[in-house]
């Protein structure tokens, strides 16, 4: 069941670094918000282009505030949006929002929860700080040990350094790429991690991937590792076109090599329920009747798989030449 939507006014527009914009949303009638978890994200429905249909973006909620429970409901919520010239347009959309302009959003859900054990490594690459801002705001109003390493290009790159310095202190470590000083080591950092101690890391998938790898290769359990990835489903070499089959009209879709399932549905204006466009929330999850899945996301279990029966529409594809889906 997707989240309630609501109106909301951009109260305040910021731009932190060059590519960032800060955006802060109200009420029109300036009621409390709906609270939220750390990790937590809101959708944004993103105006149709083109002909085509409206769509939804994600974007966390950010809070660099220890003394505000979000989780009591909030008078503003705030959020962080990179450009992304090459993306679909959303962040294009986002960034041209001015003081005034009305959103449709849907509630806050998360995907992302922050778990309760005592001493948590926190680790975000570029604007993947959103999430873990609000993580390190609650972690320092419980008086829990955790660290927070901060990677990007260069320092100017990095957003929100002065809000999370303030409560943070010495536990905001901070890596730039331009910086052979301070530039990010992972086996540097897990070297001198406790095994299993938790990992929350939300960034480019290289990075993510590359935290996971050498943790795993530690011997982390995969229950404490944590991640939320900051990128859509992005073409792979060899990919090709395929049909999809509706079971209930029988209709045919051609699903180009460089789109996915998900979008090509939404184009012609098939109702799919989804969020994070990266195969690992579950809401897309589709049951299929006939045609074999090549299985992308990381959300199914190995049975799930194996079974042939279900797969995650924005970012899992085609084996054969047709899927046939149960919608």
């Amino acid at each position: 069941m997707l989240a309630p939507t609501v109106k909301l006014r951009v109260a305040s527009v910021d731009a932190p670094t060059a590519l960032i914009k800060s955006l802060t949303l109200e009420a029109e009638d300036g009621a409390l918000l709906q609270g939220y978890e750390p990790g937590a994200h809101i959708q944004v429905q993103i105006p149709a282009a083109d002909g085509g249909v409206a769509q939804w973006r994600s974007y966390s909620l950010i809070n660099t505030d220890p003394q505000i429970d979000t989780r009591a409901g909030v008078r503003a919520y705030h959020l962080g949006i990179r450009r992304e010239d090459e993306g679909r347009g959303g962040s294009r959309f986002m960034h041209t929002l001015q003081a005034g302009a009305t959103l449709t959003v849907r509630a806050p859900v998360s995907h992302f929860p922050l778990a309760a054990p005592p001493s948590v490594i926190l680790i975000a690459g570029g604007i993947g700080i959103t999430p873990m801002a609000a993580m390190a705001a609650e972690l320092s109003a419980l008086k829990r040990d955790y660290s927070l390493h901060f990677s990007g290009r260069t320092r100017d790159a990095l957003p929100f350094v002065e809000e999370l310095r303030a409560f943070a202190g010495e536990r905001l470590v901070l890596h730039t790429d331009d910086d052979s000083a301070t530039r990010l080591s992972i086996d540097a950092l897990l070297d001198g991690a406790q095994v299993n101690q938790p990992i929350y890391v939300c960034g480019p998938s290289g990075m993510i991937d590359a935290v996971l790898a050498a943790a795993r290769e530690r011997g982390w359990h995969d229950c404490d590792l944590h991640y939320e990835l900051f990128s859509e489903a992005a073409p792979q070499e060899g990919d090709t076109t395929f049909e999809i089959e509706l079971k209930s009209s029988g209709k045919v879709l051609t699903v180009p090599a460089d789109k996915s399932v998900l979008d090509t549905l939404l184009d012609n204006g098939v109702d799919v329920m989804y969020d994070c466009r990266a195969g690992y929330c579950g809401l897309c999850s589709t049951q299929v009747c006939g045609g074999e899945i090549d299985h992308r996301d990381t959300y199914l279990s190995d049975g799930d798989r194996a079974a042939g029966n279900v797969m995650q529409v924005c970012i899992s594809r085609c084996k054969s030449e047709r899927l046939v889906l149960d919608l």
